[in-house]
């Protein structure tokens, strides 16, 4: 039988999802670079033949600690889901001899050098320019039009991301970014593999975007993801995912699966998706490309990554459309004959829609709700609020326990000050935007009010 090292750290699908794709191929060992959820940690144990936690981070190089673990449990295939473990997993790849997302696996993760890559390409996306310091924030405010988005080159979910809308906002915004970075690295949301990560920042053009002209119902945000994997050097995509619009600055609220977009639309979508991603040049590896959609048909490359869409965007593929992506890439990895779809698949190849809603303690508009709540799943009549055949059900991977308080939204922060995360099935997909304006709406009134003041944590 053959054996896969799965390196584990925050981020990416739910961990008992990925663990059970992984062992219906092979034996399993886990490295947990971070700590599993506590959810999981029973499916850990019955579907790993091992799991090992490392020595506290820095007394041993991350890939050679990769390469070390993999020799030791005969490792065919080591992969990760996580995207703060992507470069380092791949390195540890090369230095195998195993297939991997390669060496310019860190072109899709440092948002810099990303830029830098698709602008000697000529791929469309927003104006940039790197910042290492406050006076690298100054003079790119000579060429970057106000308002302007400061972002952090590694950070992951929006985090950090920083609207500058005045020169007089730099410096707070600067040292506001920052701190951000420094509290996702304690929560475990920070680079793996690159020190002082959290201090390499970049400034981009804030592109107009629009979900006019691109689709005929409303409620859908101005941008899509289109998903994918690369396999051999040849990219496949598989599926675009559409999005709720966001919430300021741009934390997203929802995706949903299939995209409700014309199959013609959709194939432009995924030529600009393709040529952003053969740029970068990677080699083995799920990706998740994100997309603007501008006026008259103008659209930007926002990112891309060299994994696979995180939170729930794997599984709503798999309910979808029927396609286990976390297994086919773990049987190519282990040089296995994979039979990829021949096109991208739409909402005529679907059974129903499905998408993933972040719960956070802002209405539509991103206004905050007006008193505290607590997070409690139970305490709902959620069948009341979605329609006729919807099922809503909760990621209690992302989610915090029953009776917490949720978290008050802090822009800066972003996905971190979540509360939970829920899964939507519908019929179609118009219906889970339907579904999950309801829900947004309705969370304030009917969760159940909070006792106290106290500020809720993750």
């Amino acid at each position: 039988m053959s054996t896969v090292l799965f390196v584990y750290a925050k981020g990416g699908p739910p961990l008992e999802y990925a663990l059970s794709k992984a062992a219906a191929r092979a034996e399993v060992h886990l490295l947990a670079l971070s700590e599993p959820p506590a959810s999981s940690k029973d499916v850990c144990a019955r579907l790993c033949a091992s799991v090992t936690f490392p020595s506290p981070q820095g007394e041993q190089d991350l890939v050679e600690l990769i390469v070390e673990r993999a020799k030791s449990v005969g490792a065919d295939a080591v992969t990760t889901l996580s995207e703060y473990a992507v470069v380092a997993v791949a390195a540890a790849c090369a230095e195998l001899g195993l297939a991997g997302a390669g060496p310019n696996s860190v072109l899709a993760r440092d948002k810099r050098l990303m830029r830098r890559t698709w602008e000697l390409r000529g791929v469309p996306q927003p104006r940039f320019r790197h910042v290492l310091t406050p006076g690298d924030l100054q003079e790119a405010a000579r060429t970057i039009p106000f308002p302007m988005l400061l972002k952090a080159a590694w950070s992951a979910g929006s985090t950090a991301h920083q609207i500058i809308r005045t020169p007089e906002e730099m410096d707070a915004a600067w040292q506001r970014a920052r701190r951000v970075m420094e509290e996702s690295k304690q929560l475990g949301f920070a680079e793996l593999h690159v020190a002082d990560a959290g201090e390499d920042f970049l400034v981009e053009e804030i592109v107009r975007g629009t979900p006019e002209g691109w689709f005929t119902e409303e409620g859908w945000g101005d941008y899509v993801s289109v998903e994918g994997i690369v396999a051999g050097g040849v990219y496949h995509p598989i599926c675009l995912s559409g999005r709720l619009p966001t919430i300021a600055p741009f934390t997203e609220r929802a995706s949903i699966t299939p995209v409700a977009l014309p199959r013609a639309v959709e194939e432009r979508i995924v030529d600009l998706s393709r040529a952003a991603v053969d740029t970068l040049g990677l080699e083995n590896c799920g990706t998740h490309t994100e997309i603007k959609l501008g006026k008259d048909g103008e659209m930007w490359v926002i990112e891309t990554a060299a994994r696979f869409g995180g939170a729930m965007t794997v599984p709503q593929i798999e309910e979808v459309f029927g396609l286990d992506l976390v297994g086919m890439l773990i049987a190519h990895l282990l040089g296995r004959t994979v039979s990829w779809p021949p096109g991208i698949l739409t909402r005529e190849d679907s059974r129903g829609a499905a998408g993933s809603l972040v719960v956070l303690a802002v209405d539509a508009h991103g206004d905050p709700w007006p008193d505290r709540r607590l997070w409690d799943f139970p305490a709902v009549d959620w069948p009341s609020l979605v329609s006729d055949g919807s099922r809503l059900s909760v990621v209690s991977e992302h989610s915090l326990t029953d009776g917490t308080p949720v978290p008050v939204y802090d822009p800066a922060a972003g996905a971190n000050t979540m509360a939970a995360l829920c899964l939507l099935n519908a019929v179609d997909p118009v219906t889970v935007v339907r579904d999950f304006e309801a829900l947004v709406d309705a969370m304030p009134r009917v969760l159940p009010a909070a006792g106290g003041n106290g500020e809720g944590r993750r």
